[in-house]
């Protein structure tokens, strides 16, 4: 069936938009007018459907335009994290990371363009990587310990700057306005994952554990509050991975060559996330006129994960292809063989892979109510610290492991990718013999962050007793971040076991253990597990040195990856709030514009040569003499206005319309301004990096239009909404030429240190550059919720709460990951996604039962290397149960992925399988206790 344009939607939109509206000041008054003249029921309501009423009433008495979740929703039945929270609202989807949401799209735009806060204060980030920085995990925030959570889809002047996508905005809790004077909630529960019998030595068992606190203190003027959360979780997946198609060869005997894959992975993933969550907070209002809050928040994660099997590399270069299987002018089956001498090659891997992140946020805010005056003060610190160890060993078969020079063997496999089901694979050689199988490559790759903002702000308001405008509000905020990367490496042996120096390593019993498929992957052929520890210790023993993985000049990108980016910002704006009649229809907003002045620098080495640079030590302690420090960096000043209009057309259909200018930074880790180098024979000094502290932010204007229609005699809305974003450009790795380094900058020297002549400008500069063009993204959102109390007796618990978008953009990506250059788009971008929730409240019963379906999106896959792919359309089900007693316990049952639906990517087209992931469901029970 043909897709509807959005110009079409757009215009049916629009004409439904002009016979309904949207309230803040206005519709709240004649709204609580309306109800008081009825004469109604009272019924407490709890649980979930208490949840909804609390979001439809944010969205409605919200001056933007916004999505909410409150304390009931996260509270009552938690997810694992803010981040599964999050997902379920309209235009926001998530990327599964081993089978948990964590990276947010907003209306299909990555997480890189996403910022968010926590009680207002921006939240630094724990993500680690080459491109990393900014992008927030929100699997490290648990849900137990957020109130609540909005997402602002249109901006004011007052909000801090940095979401093109969106902002979210993290609430914890202020014990003052707790309904009781003390209050105690716990809860605990066990987990279990339903594939972790398929994977040797997966965790079979987890377990979660929260408790919270709060009490009001001194006839209400002071309030604390503390909380903890603990998770312990399984992790596993039986895993397919299919790498970019990079070769050509005529091997069907057809005119014209194929394209044929670089080759797979077969492996198994197993290991255990482990989260501690603290959470502290005071209240002090002595009087009407004075409030001083103080709060703190730290989360640590701690991961442990392995993946092994079989990792097949360089079909292309194999000695022979029969059989060959063709779809869509590339390879997807055949037989396979290689005598052993070239690149083709089966390999054993067992990668390790350790992280540990840690957010720590604290502020202290004070707010002075002084007549028509309000002042509020706010100084905040928010730190991250991140540690990725990545480590993996490699081996190889050979004919006899136990001669001075082994051979590799040769080698013969039979493969077949399905598509988006499971691929089949034989070998004819046995992988699990000590006597052939050798150690050729140990290596690891850690790569290590630290990351903090310092902030303090200022904000004023002031309101008028009477006419159009009610209040203005300006400000202040001045920040300083520091970001630092390392990278290090340790390493012995080489790929394809033919270092110079260093030879295979035999495997002892001690060191492996052979390890069968299981599930989907049953059937593959067996391998050996190698201990990384052990292989490690026989590393040691054979070099006689200690295994340091650090940063060092042996392995140069590791020192010109590292180094330090700061930023210094201040911001200042200036807002009107007002509130008049256009004929007989009442209209509230606000007009502003934040004015923001930034310094981003960098400092790293750049790579000179012959040692006419500085004296410089590595981690190891080896001093070089080819490199220089080298600061760069550029100021630069931004206007952002923004515009929110609020029309309340009756008392229940309002129209919504904002316009602004909206700015995110480039990732954090891209400025860096660490670079290698070489003098081409013209005298000309040439660099690479691929990162630059001179990259501007992304820019884009936006605009948003939405219709909502609250119900009158039942609990609900339905809403409308209508967006579109004109995005300046985006960052893409491309190569300057004509490039003069000193008026960039640079520390380059006047004289080529190899020949002593003079240094010419003009040489090239592979580099991070604001060159892509950029285009629009666009689309629609529809939501509809609805509670039937009017139903009779228990059926009046039921309720829905739904939304669906669709995104379209014109952005253009070429990728050839799939062997032809095709256009990808926008990454990140779904163009429909839907999300159902059917749940039912009654007297102590709270169910509800969740369907997210989000359509094929671009995003990076990691394998071997990052490749960009497609995600297929996915399908997640999520169902939760409780039951309250009377005595204040509650049972609790959960069911996470609930179809075991797989994640699956594909290249080109859907023949050429990018991966398949299975994660297996996921249960909790338990019990929860208040007081």
């Amino acid at each position: 069936m043909k897709k509807p344009s959005f110009n079409h939607m757009f215009a049916l939109a629009t004409t439904m938009a002009m016979v309904a509206g949207s309230s803040t000041v206005y519709a709240q008054t004649q709204a609580q007018s309306a109800a008081a003249e009825k004469e109604v029921e009272e019924v407490v309501v709890t649980g979930f459907r208490q949840s909804v009423l609390n979001a439809i009433d944010a969205k409605r008495n919200s001056d933007t335009v916004i999505e909410a979740i409150s304390a009931d929703d996260i509270g009552g039945l938690p997810d694992v994290s803010i981040a599964d929270s999050l997902s379920r609202l309209p235009g926001v989807t998530s990327v599964r990371t081993g089978g948990q949401a964590s990276e947010l799209n907003i209306r299909g735009m990555s997480g890189d363009f996403v910022f968010a806060t926590m009680n207002g204060r921006e939240q630094v980030s724990t993500s680690t990587g080459p491109i990393a920085g900014r992008k927030i995990e929100f699997d490290v925030y648990p849900s137990e310990l957020i109130s609540q959570a909005a997402v602002y889809k249109s901006p004011k002047a007052s909000l801090i700057e940095g979401g093109v996508a969106g902002s979210i905005e993290l609430t914890t809790v202020n014990p003052l306005n707790n309904t009781q004077d003390h209050s105690f909630n716990m809860g605990i529960r066990g987990s279990s994952n339903s594939r972790t019998s398929e994977v040797e030595d997966a965790i079979d068992l987890g377990h979660r554990f929260n408790a919270s606190y709060q009490g009001k203190f001194a006839d209400d003027t002071l309030g604390l509050a503390f909380g903890y959360a603990k998770l312990s979780a399984p992790s596993v997946a039986n895993q397919y991975i299919g790498l970019q198609y990079n070769g050509r060869g005529n091997i069907d005997g057809d005119a014209g060559d194929e394209f044929i894959s670089e080759g797979m992975e077969m492996q198994q993933r197993g290991g255990e996330e482990q989260r501690d969550s603290y959470l502290g907070t005071f209240v002090w209002a002595p009087s009407d006129t004075f409030t001083l809050k103080g709060d703190v928040f730290n989360t640590k994660a701690d991961s442990e994960a392995f993946a092994r099997g079989f990792r097949v590399k360089t079909l292309g270069s194999a000695n022979s292809i029969t059989n060959p299987i063709i779809s869509d002018n590339s390879m997807i089956g055949g037989t396979v063989s290689g005598d052993g001498t070239t690149n083709f090659a089966v390999f054993t891997v067992n990668d390790n892979d350790s992280r540990e992140a840690e957010v720590l946020s604290y502020g202290l805010n004070a707010e002075w109510k002084l007549d028509q005056w309000t002042v509020n003060a706010d100084v905040s610190f928010s730190e991250s610290d991140g540690d990725f160890q990545n480590g993996g060993t490699r081996a190889l078969l050979y004919n006899d492991t136990s001669v001075v020079n082994p051979v590799r063997s040769p080698e013969t496999i039979t493969y077949k990718n399905n598509g988006l089901s499971p691929a089949d694979f034989t070998a004819n050689q046995n992988y699990t013999d000590l006597n052939r199988i050798a150690l050729t490559e140990v290596g690891q790759w850690p790569f290590i962050t630290h990351n903090e903002i310092n902030a303090q702000k200022v904000d004023v308001k002031y309101e008028f007793e009477s006419g159009f405008v009610t209040s203005v509000e300006a400000g202040i905020r001045n920040s300083s971040r520091e970001y630092t990367g390392k990278r290090g490496q340790e390493g012995y042996g080489s790929e394809f076991g033919n270092h110079p120096s260093e030879f295979p390593i035999e495997l002892t019993d001690d060191m492996v253990k052979v390890v069968k498929f299981g599930g989907d992957l049953k059937g593959m052929p067996n391998f050996l597990a190698i201990d990384f520890d052990e292989a490690v210790a026989a590393v040691e023993e054979a070099r006689g040195r200690d295994w340091n993985p650090v940063a060092n000049w042996a392995n140069n990108w590791t020192m010109i990856q590292s180094g330090t980016v700061t930023e210094d910002v201040l911001a200042g704006y200036v807002m009107a709030n007002f509130a008049t009649e256009m004929g007989s229809t009442p209209v509230t907003g606000n007009l502003g514009v934040r004015v923001v002045e930034s310094d981003q620098s960098s400092t790293g080495y750049l790579q000179i040569g012959a040692g006419a640079g500085e004296a410089i030590a590595d981690e190891r302690g080896v001093v070089s003499n080819d490199y220089v420090p080298n600061t760069l960096g550029q100021k630069y000043t931004d206007y952002l206005p923004s515009l929110n209009l609020n029309f309340q057309i009756t008392e229940q259909d309002n129209i919504r319309f904002a316009a602004a200018k909206v700015m995110s930074r480039p990732p954090v880790s891209q400025l860096k301004s660490g670079a290698g180098s070489w003098i081409d024979g013209e005298d000309r000094f040439n660099a690479w990096g691929n990162t630059s502290p001179l990259l501007d932010p992304f820019y884009a204007d936006q605009y948003d239009l939405s219709y909502e229609h609250y119900f009158a005699d039942t609990e609900g809305a339905i809403v409308i909404a209508l967006f579109r974003k004109d995005i300046e450009s985006f960052i893409e790795n491309i190569t300057l030429r004509g490039v003069d380094f000193k008026e960039l900058g640079f520390n380059v020297p006047d004289i080529n240190p190899n020949t002593g002549n003079p240094l010419k400008p003009g040489g090239e500069y592979q580099t991070a550059y604001n060159n892509t063009k950029g285009g629009y993204i666009q689309g629609i959102e529809l939501g509809y919720t609805q509670t039937f109390d009017f139903l009779p007796g228990i059926w009046s618990g039921l309720g829905v709460s739904s939304s669906y978008s669709y995104t379209e953009s014109d952005v253009e990506r070429i990728n050839n990951l799939g062997g032809e250059e095709k256009d990808i788009g926008m990454p990140g971008l779904s163009p429909s996604n839907l999300s159902a929730t059917l749940f039912y409240d009654y007297e102590g019963f709270s169910t509800r039962l969740n369907y997210r379906y989000r359509e094929a999106f671009v995003a990076n896959q990691v394998a071997v290397e990052t490749q960009e792919v497609f995600y297929a359309d996915e399908s997640v089900v999520d169902y939760q149960a409780s039951y309250e007693f009377d005595n204040g316990v509650e049972l609790v049952f959960q069911v996470n992925n609930l179809t075991d639906e797989p994640s699956k990517t594909y290249f080109g087209t859907e023949a050429q399988t990018g991966s398949i992931q299975y994660f297996g469901r996921q249960y909790f029970f338990g019990v929860n206790y208040k007081m």
